[in-house]
This record gives C-alpha cells, structure tokens and sequence, in this order.
C-alpha cells in the first residue's frame, strides 16, 4: 500500500515543513520534559494541500511506527468502517491529511499502555502545519488529546468550553457533536470528536449506541460531500 506523502499542488512552505517533520529527532535530541524518546523517532504526519478533512488523532501505536503506516492496524480498519472510506480513499493525501498530536511513538508506560503523545509535536509543528492548511474543512479529532487541541482553536468552541462548570471529559465531549459539526468556516473547519477505534472500546460503543445510530450516519453523509 502507498501512501501519498505530496501532490503537485503543495506549496514550498508546506513542502519544506513536512520535510523538516519527517526529518524530526526534537524528542529525541532536545526532550521538553528531559525524558528523551527511548528509541530511535520515525514521524508520521501526511499533510496536503488539497484534502478538506484531517484526521487528528493521539501518537502511532507500534505497528504504525515500524510500518511508517498510519492507522495500519485494526483501530484503522474500525476508522474507516466509521467513515465509510476505501483504503485507497483513506491514504490519498488528496483527499485526506493525517495529521497525530505526537507523530512518533511514545513508547509504553509501566502497565504496558502506550504513553500520552509527545508534547514536542504540539509545541513544534501543529500551529504552523494548519496555518499551511487553509482548505480543511472537517477535523476529525480521535481522543482527548486532539480534542483539547482542536476546539481550543476555534473561538466559539473555546469560549463554550470556557463557560462550563467543569472541563467536559471524553464522552461529553463527543456527545456534544451537534454543536461543533455546525462550524462557521469563518472561524475554522468543523472539529467533530471521536472516541478512539480501538477495539478496546466496544463497551464504550454498546453503553453508547447513540454513536453508531445517530453521529455516524450524519459523519458519513459530509465525508461523502466532503470528498467530491
């Protein structure tokens, strides 16, 4: 399977920062937190300059660090049943950028879980890939990491994230969808969240059939006006 990295249309700027990314050693070389990444940094981001939906999720898991493949492993084939792509619709970076809050594998934590994405990523590369990225209109944001990050950058979600009691966790925020899938573009692409298509959480799926039954028809019906 190939994935493509660039098209014809992309911008020097926009080139030469996904070459600086793919080029990336920071957490590595230079750790924020003095913790440097353990093993050696292989970055997966796919940027565009055509794609009008991103999908934004945590950090590659194993099989996607060795592979250098994003959502290459079953949490990727649960994604594309959600969004009711082909493969060969997912991985063209014409129509869809892929865009992780940490792009290299975190490694795992004690209990054997993968660790939280690299906050160098974020810090780094985020704000200066989107502002090359004019032309999204939808982002996908799997997990509370990308959640945090993409509504926080849209005026009207931050001002209604600012104005609860307590910050929303996960499933609130999801359960919220109607009111970020409504975006201004004025303000930014639409920001619709996600649970992560791990199969680790069917149980979240079956408490919550609202998902299946009522966001995924309305996520698949823009993917669909999206992608023409």
């Amino acid at each position: 399977m190939t994935v493509i990295r660039a098209n014809g249309k992309m911008s020097a700027d926009l080139l030469e920062l996904q070459q600086q990314i793919d080029k990336c050693t920071i957490c590595r070389d230079q750790p924020l937190n003095g913790k440097k990444l353990d093993h050696e940094p292989n970055p997966v981001c796919i940027s565009s300059a055509t794609a009008r939906i991103a999908i934004c999720g945590q950090a590659p898991g194993i099989r996607v660090h060795k592979t250098g493949i994003p959502f290459n492993d079953p949490s990727g084939t649960r994604l594309r049943q959600w969004l009711d792509v082909t493969s060969e619709e997912f991985y063209d970076a014409e129509r869809f950028a892929i865009i992780p809050m940490g792009f290299c594998f975190p490694g795992y934590d004690k209990h054997g879980g993968d660790l939280p994405p690299r906050r160098e990523c974020r810090l780094t590369w985020h704000d200066r890939l989107f502002e090359l990225m004019p032309q999204i209109e939808l982002i996908i944001a799997i997990g509370s990491h990308a959640q945090t990050y993409h509504l926080n950058r849209n005026p009207t979600y931050r001002n209604y994230l600012q104005g609860q009691k307590k910050p929303l966790n996960m499933t609130e925020t999801v359960m919220n969808w109607r009111r970020y899938i409504g975006s201004n573009q004025n303000e930014g692409p639409a920001v619709l969240p996600l649970p992560h298509p791990s199969w680790r959480n069917s149980g979240w799926l079956n408490r919550n059939p609202w998902f299946e039954n009522e966001l995924l028809p309305v996520l698949r019906q823009k993917i669909r006006h999206l992608l023409i």
